[in-house]
């Protein structure tokens, strides 16, 4: 009988050292897909008993091409809009992801944000590299303890920020989709209360087909125009035209973020850029910690359901 076979379709770290010892160790073969086109992908899940995916799009047609060989799709990170999670349930494939793995990393990375835009540091950097040393800055700067962050999202991450945002001194508003679900030290309002009363708004949810762009033009229009936003979650949460008009009216002050829509986007245009934006290559989940932890869970976790181990994180359990 042939080797199982698991195809990875790309990742986000240098080498794949960890991901080959551990299928080798399992007496697995690893196929690593060359690029992360569907076409490819296709070509490359062709017999396949899992696939494993970074950032690529596993679709149905790259599902399908295992000729009902696979067994498992695994998510190397918490969202799956990036997997057709329909299909796998409807072909009853277990969904699996990592959904704990960087909520330190992530809330550390937001803290960060929020200190760099409200002590105004990355204004200062870029004048005093072109040899300006002045203080003069506008919005004025603020103390950030007694302000008020609004988180929208209350998952794991978004209880992690709420956590550390409480411990500097910030007053945490929190918007989800269960609004029954209380969170300490989380003030409970609908998401138009929070962008009204916020001096920072932080994204930490999903992208879904229901919250495509939900902060834009109207959103904006709330906020506080010495507010800024902040977003480590996904680029399509946010409309970055609105967010370009919005800088270009001075209807808010600024703007983090670690997520764009698409990435890499043409960073020679607004809003990616106005001084006032801080840019980082989606690297809010990043540590040496958190990507170790990332890699052996999801390769060992796929590896146990090849094996008919028991599973975990799976998301579709439902449709099993």
């Amino acid at each position: 009988m042939p080797p199982l076979k698991i195809l990875l379709t790309d990742f986000a770290w240098p080498d794949s050292a960890i991901e080959t010892e551990l299928c080798a160790s399992a007496g697995v073969d690893l196929t690593i897909a060359p690029e992360a086109d569907e076409t490819t992908l296709i070509q490359y899940a062709e017999n396949v008993d899992a696939i494993v995916t970074c950032w690529a799009h596993v679709t149905k047609d790259v599902i399908a091409a295992s000729a009902g060989r696979c067994k498992v799709v695994t998510r190397m990170g918490i969202g799956l809009d990036n997997i057709d999670v329909d299909y796998c349930s409807a072909h009853h494939i277990p969904v699996t992801n990592v959904p704990d793995y960087c909520l330190q990393e992530v809330a550390e990375h937001t803290l960060a944000s929020i200190f760099t835009l409200g002590r105004q540091l990355a204004t200062f950097h870029q004048r005093t590299k072109q040899g300006d040393y002045q203080r003069d800055v506008s919005p004025p700067i603020r103390r950030i303890q007694g302000q008020t962050l609004g988180i929208v999202g209350l998952g794991n991450i978004g209880q992690t920020v709420a956590s550390m945002a409480q411990a500097v001194g910030l007053h945490v508003l929190g918007s989800r989709r269960d609004m029954n679900k209380s969170v300490p030290g989380v003030t409970l309002v609908p998401l138009q209360e929070l962008l009204v009363a916020s001096d920072y708004v932080s994204l930490h949810l999903p992208l879904t087909d229901d919250n495509q762009q939900m902060i834009s033009g109207p959103e904006f229009a709330l906020m506080k125009n010495t507010a800024f936003l902040i977003n480590t979650a996904r680029g399509g949460l946010v409309d970055h035209n609105a967010l370009a008009e919005a800088l270009q009216q001075n209807i808010i002050a600024g703007a983090a973020l670690d997520v764009q829509n698409p990435e890499p986007p043409d960073l020679t245009m607004p809003p990616f850029n106005d001084p006032r934006v801080i840019i980082s290559p989606h690297t809010a989940f990043v540590s040496e910690e958190s990507l170790h932890d990332l890699r052996y869970r999801s390769i060992e976790n796929t590896l146990n359901i090849l094996l008919g181990k028991p599973g975990t994180n799976i998301v579709n359990q439902h449709a099993l």
